[in-house]
């Protein structure tokens, strides 16, 4: 099968180093506004300050590190964020023990772990880009996902437990460590990209800060993807905080049951991540973007009515499952056509652009969204979320672009070629021929960002309710 083939030594150790990443991010999940509540006893308002600004404040700040990775090697810049993300975290701790964290601190620290994030991603996938041909990133992409869900169904629970015996700053040491971790495995794969990039310009001109931008609203393919993303993601993560009044403070949910209706759903993600291959492999990259996107928005909808005792629960789990099932089907699909479609040069530039524009716009709606709650009540805030979700469809794109000239090489289509029908395996069973070369490098979410956002795809998709982080994974994808 394509998704069990080996991809090298390399990829192993950056999968090895995501993992542990990922891992330590969801250990800490929600870690800051725990520490802000049990140890600042911080109020609703100053938890919703530190969820919105840090992200906010961190995307506006990776806006200028684009360029700058772009002209740099990868690798030692994802060694250099993972170590400065490892510095940071392990201030609150050392703060804590000697009696003199601040609020003021956790908000600098969730700003420089969201723009060390940003530049992370941007540059794990320009990396990624170049370490694997082509026809391997769907089934990279999918492995990460894979990943990302596998320690969102674990890691909050035991790092619940962790703070319950050690304390609120516990997870955040386990999270610091993973990135010590991970910069290890970076460096353990050594010198892995093919080509230097151009010579660095003496200065950054103001052009070069918007050609992520620039790229991203040319394509007539990212273009409506890009913009979907943005009010997907967005109106799923807005909803989550009145989700959470609803379910804990309304409806008198028990914190493990809070825990358990989004822990049970991730097994949605294992197996969409599993799917993603085989589905475009049959039926295609374009039509499985299609109706993923399309099903993905279709059941949050249902949580606005959700009730009391084992009913409501179950269905929260259910809505949940087919939420995160979609997601993890759509997350590594845009993640390996995003990468398909943008040029060596500019990749980090253009991960970079989408990360920090879904991270602010998330800020922004989360805060509008806690003003509707208080006004209308969390019931009616969820519903109108689902309710806008519904007509996001409206933007994806309906059909197969007409040939014409790709972003690198000869034109690409989104119907199936070869490695799509066949997965990189060809019908034979040999490895099937790759796309005539590229100029440049060949390549999450990302982040991923992918999401989550995500793999390398951190802000590619979406990550379920419940699930607001200051730390994201790697990805981002969405989730993270």
């Amino acid at each position: 099968m394509a998704g069990r083939r080996s991809l090298g030594r390399r990829f192993r150790w950056l999968w090895g180093a995501y993992a542990v990443s990922t891992a330590g991010t969801w250990l800490a999940f929600d870690a800051f506004a725990l520490i802000a509540v049990l140890a600042l006893d911080a109020g609703p308002t100053q938890v919703s300050l530190l969820a919105a600004v840090g992200p906010a404040v961190g995307a506006a700040v990776s806006v200028p590190l684009g360029p700058w990775v772009e002209v740099r090697r990868k690798r030692p810049v994802m060694m250099a964020t993972d170590l400065v993300r490892c510095a940071v975290l392990l201030s609150i701790p050392a703060a804590f023990a000697l009696g003199r964290l601040s609020f003021g601190q956790l908000v600098l620290v969730s700003v420089a772990v969201a723009a060390a994030d940003i530049t992370f991603n941007a540059a794990a996938g320009a990396f990624l880009k170049d370490l694997l041909p082509r026809q391997d990133l769907l089934v990279a992409n999918g492995r990460f996902e894979a990943t990302t869900w596998t320690a969102s169904m674990v890691g909050p629970p035991l790092g619940g437990a962790a703070i319950g015996l050690f304390g609120p700053v516990a997870t955040v040491v386990a999270d610091a460590a993973s990135y010590l971790l991970s910069a290890f495995g970076i460096r353990a794969i050594g010198d892995a990209e093919k080509q230097r990039p151009r010579p660095e310009p003496t200065v950054t001109r103001a052009g070069d800060l918007l050609e992520g931008w620039r790229h991203i609203l040319a394509d007539p393919e990212l273009r409506p993807l890009f913009f979907n993303t943005l009010l997907v993601n967005s109106l799923i993560m807005a909803a989550s905080p009145p989700l959470l009044i609803l379910m804990v403070d309304d409806l008198h949910f028990a914190p493990w049951q809070y825990a358990l209706a989004f822990a049970v759903p991730c097994t949605g993600g294992l197996l969409g991540s599993r799917l993603a291959p085989r589905l475009v492999a049959r039926h295609g990259r374009h039509r499985v973007l299609l109706s993923a996107g399309v099903l993905r928005v279709c059941w949050p909808i249902g949580l606005a009515f959700t009730g009391p005792g084992t009913p409501g629960l179950a269905l929260v789990m259910l809505v949940e499952f087919g939420l995160i099932t979609c997601c993890a089907v759509y997350n590594p699909v845009l993640a390996t056509h995003r990468l398909d479609r943008t040029p060596t040069g500019r990749v980090t530039r253009t991960l970079s652009a989408w990360s920090a524009t879904s991270k602010a716009t998330t800020a922004t709606m989360t805060a509008l969204w806690g003003v509707l709650a208080a006004r209308t009540g969390p019931r009616t805030a969820i519903a109108l979320a689902g309710v806008l979700l519904l007509a996001t469809p409206l933007l994806l794109p309906r059909r197969d672009p007409a040939p014409g000239a790709g972003p690198e090489g000869p034109p690409r289509r989104w119907s199936r070629t070869a490695a799509d029908r066949h997965g990189p395996l060809g019908r034979s069973g040999t490895e099937a021929a790759a796309p005539p070369p590229r100029t440049g490098r060949a390549r999450a979410q990302t982040a991923p960002g992918t999401s989550s956002v995500t793999p390398f795809s951190s802000e590619a998709g979406s990550v379920p309710y419940g699930r607001v982080m200051i730390s994201r994974p790697w990805p981002a994808g969405s989730r993270k």
